[in-house]
């Protein structure tokens, strides 16, 4: 494959990640290449299950439909998730009020707060709370512990529903670190749950700043649940760079995009 048949297959990727699809005629009249190379180019993308290939072109794959249990999406991008983790613990400061949301990204951000002062933590992830506790009782951590509780759901190690978000009401936050499962230009950010996806909404009312922590493999995804609008998110820390083209539409919606090494 030469270097412009790979900047073509990235420009495709770019593509989906932005749309999450292709069709064969737009890339044509893009890529100024007859229809049987874009065929190969979706071919062999597909064959590095980067895609899968539909009648008329392609679309992002879309592995599940179903949100994987806590155990399974600890193992899936750790290290990504790690340096996300990271990466946006550093946008904390001494004496703030966090709110973090429940998933293995945002768990790692705990790791990475112990040298802050006077924090106040409020979450719905039991993970997070054992965390915490743990750090706690081995003097790592000094800040206060607020477990927003309610119904919980084990395979998914959280509490959710309308008892968890009346007790959200009564605060007010800094900044919240939100988990999605998936990101895409035009639909915003979505979840699996629609339990979880209103206990995110309710984090995203009442926090000052709005922070995304998410991997690549979310972006060009449309799961279940839409969260919110990108508009309505402050800062995005990820494992890669933006893509390119989104780069117009985020600056537009003054969306921070942060990445993290």
């Amino acid at each position: 494959m030469s270097l412009i048949g790979e900047e073509r297959k990235d420009y495709i990727l770019n593509q989906l990640n932005l749309e999450g699809k292709v069709r064969t005629n737009d890339l044509v009249d893009t890529l100024n290449v007859s229809s049987e190379t874009v065929r190969r180019y979706l071919e062999e993308l597909e064959d590095e299950n980067k895609l899968k290939r539909v009648y008329g072109g392609a679309v992002k794959i879309n592995l599940s439909r179903e949100e994987p249990s806590q155990l399974k999406r600890e193992v899936l991008h750790a290290e990504a998730k790690r340096m996300i983790g990271r990466a946006a613990a550093q946008l904390v400061e001494d004496n703030d009020v966090i709110f973090i949301d429940d998933g293995t990204t945002t768990l790692h951000t705990i790791d990475y707060l112990l040298n802050k002062k006077n924090l106040t933590v409020l979450t719905i992830s039991i993970p997070a709370l054992y965390l915490l506790i743990d750090y706690k009782n081995k003097e790592l951590f000094s800040g206060e512990i607020y477990f927003l509780g309610g119904k919980v759901n084990a395979l998914h190690s959280r509490v959710a529903g309308s008892m968890a978000e009346q007790m959200v009401e009564h605060f007010y936050a800094d900044k919240a670190f939100l988990s999605v499962d998936g990101m895409m230009i035009g639909r915003g950010i979505t979840g699996f749950d629609e339990g979880k996806g209103r206990m995110t909404q309710q984090f995203m009312k009442h926090a000052k700043q709005n922070i995304v922590l998410s991997d690549q493999s979310k972006f060009g995804l449309v799961q279940f649940y839409k969260i919110a609008d990108l508009k309505e998110i402050d800062i995005i820390v990820s494992d890669v760079p933006v893509p390119k083209e989104w780069e117009p539409n985020l600056a537009a919606k003054n969306v921070t995009w942060i990445t993290a090494n």
